[in-house]
């Protein structure tokens, strides 16, 4: 964690003559940045095999349709068809999967006191009036949820409450796939009334993890409903 540590101090001293004080945060928006850059050929994989497994829904409802009562070959049956067309059913996770660990990285680096037994040096560093080792409940109970602390998290709950409703707009206005009847692909219609309200959990995320950690989602968050936004137009 201490080389991680010295990677974000370095960000930090060389946006210092941009963004002075603030440095430290734009520092982890800047490695937030190029984590989704790394993991950007994955998410159009991504989004490939999404739209592959989206074509093969009318199959697989006519597969169900067969399988009924045989749950085993249906199964069977279904992950045939997906290697026959060379669809990966986890792909859509990969681009997520790999982002844990950077989010986790940053997250016990500002929530630990010291590292490699120094003092932890970053606690110190703030995105404006508000400490990037703090969380919510801390600015609420330093200044309240207008003191200077508080502003700045009911700014960050702002960006990602726009996020989020782009996201909700967007995956509204996505069709349903349909079988050759006109029929609903069963199951698909639950999820995508569910699916658009995900974004919404971001809040609550932001609200208990340490601001560097919360900085971290609200970039990534942004980075891929921009990304989604292009790459499944």
């Amino acid at each position: 964690m201490s080389v991680f540590a010295h990677l974000v101090e370095r960000l930090a001293d060389l946006l210092h003559p941009l963004f002075g004080a603030t440095a430290a945060a734009a520092a982890i928006v800047l490695f937030t940045a190029l984590v989704r850059l790394l993991v950007h050929p994955l998410s159009r994989a991504a989004a490939r095999g999404q739209k592959a497994r989206t074509a093969l829904q009318p199959r697989i409802a006519e597969l169900r349709r067969k399988h009924a009562d045989k749950p085993e070959e249906l199964q069977r049956a279904v992950l045939e068809l997906h290697a026959e067309e060379k669809v990966s059913p986890l792909s859509g996770l990969l681009p997520s999967l790999c982002q844990v660990p950077a989010f986790f990285l940053l997250y016990h680096l500002f929530s630990s006191s010291s590292i490699g037994g120094e003092d932890n040096g970053l606690l110190g560093h703030r995105l404006f009036d508000a400490p990037l080792g703090d969380r919510w409940s801390d600015a609420l109970a330093e200044g309240g949820l207008f003191g200077a602390a508080g502003l700045v998290y009911l700014g960050l709950f702002a960006v990602v409450a726009v996020v989020a409703s782009f996201n909700f707009v967007r995956a509204k206005r996505v069709p349903l796939p349909r079988i050759g009847d006109g029929e609903e692909v069963p199951g698909v219609g639950t999820i995508t009334k569910v699916m658009p309200f995900l974004s919404f959990f971001t809040l609550v995320t932001v609200a208990v993890v340490p601001l560097a950690a919360a900085l971290y989602v609200i970039t990534s968050t942004t980075w891929s409903a921009l990304e989604r936004a292009a790459l499944y137009r």
